[in-house]
């Protein structure tokens, strides 16, 4: 099992803990191991050859295999060079700021920046980075875009001061729930379940979101049998002992989008990100 994401965070967390429930159900030995970088590229182009017969799956996100592909065309991954298997658990991606700032909603924010104060807005990944620029655009104010190395560098940013607000995952949760931090809008297609009141990227004025799921895949050509196991084997686990109480703590509870909905899913993640591409040229 390549893990895509650095140790000890709650993505890896994730990981080690639905491998030792799966170890548990079917006896199957799983060994993890990190490849990291590039958005989960570089685990994706390692599992991409390995072999095709059940022992080789990686835990990634859609994004990998959507704007990071779309964006990366020298690493020669799309999403049919991978099967799918099971999502695990959705973003809860917010634009959040500290509640100090004094704002309460994003026009309060929107209104500081049009009054003159500079806007550091942190994010996680290039394809956030351009939907902040999109976001600035569609609001008529220029945010000064700070691209950090994961989700607690944007969660330490905004808490230290060092960014005003910043595109949060979920990691944001216990802050909002103790109210030291704002959800001002939700990322994604849908409202936040922690702050349904607060508007969506398409409220705001722009197309696309960061929509995404944490998602095992295989190399293509899996056969069908052994998708249908391992499919079956990593979905019961998020929902089973300590790793269904971890996802469900950290990400809102598991999300399990499997066979021909995960494949739509990965190819529309694919094309969406070759729009939002063409949008910022």
């Amino acid at each position: 099992m390549i893990i895509a994401f650095a140790a000890g965070g709650g993505a890896d967390t994730s990981g080690r803990l639905i491998a030792e429930e799966v170890q548990k159900a079917t006896g199957w030995e799983i060994i993890p191991e990190q490849v990291t970088g590039k958005g989960g590229v570089n685990a994706a182009v390692a599992l991409k050859d390995m072999p095709a017969d059940g022992t080789s799956i990686a835990l990634i996100v859609t994004e990998t295999l959507g704007y990071n592909a779309a964006a990366n065309p020298g690493a020669g991954i799309t999403p049919a060079d991978f099967t799918g298997l099971t999502t695990t658990a959705g973003f809860q991606m917010g634009i959040v700021s500290k509640s100090d700032t004094g704002w309460t909603s994003f026009a309060d924010m929107i209104a500081a920046a049009k009054g003159g104060q500079e806007i550091r807005f942190g994010t996680m990944s290039p394809k956030l980075s351009d939907l902040a620029f999109l976001l600035g655009e569609a609001q008529g104010v220029d945010f000064n875009i700070v691209q950090v190395r994961g989700g607690r560098a944007v969660l330490n940013g905004v808490t230290a001061g060092d960014m005003d607000v910043g595109f949060m995952a979920g990691i944001q949760g216990k802050g909002v729930a103790a109210g030291d931090l704002v959800n001002l809008a939700s990322a994604l297609t849908m409202p936040l379940k922690q702050t349904p009141d607060a508007p969506t990227m398409a409220d705001l004025g722009v197309d696309f979101t960061a929509d995404g799921y944490f998602v095992f895949v295989a190399p293509a050509g899996l056969p069908d049998d052994a998708r249908e196991a391992l499919t079956n084997a990593l979905a019961a686990a998020t929902t089973t002992g300590g790793a269904g109480a971890m996802i469900n703590k950290a990400f809102g509870g598991a999300q399990n989008i499997t066979g021909a909905d995960l494949d739509a899913l990965l190819a529309a993640d694919y094309e969406s990100s070759g729009k939002l591409l063409e949008a910022v040229k």
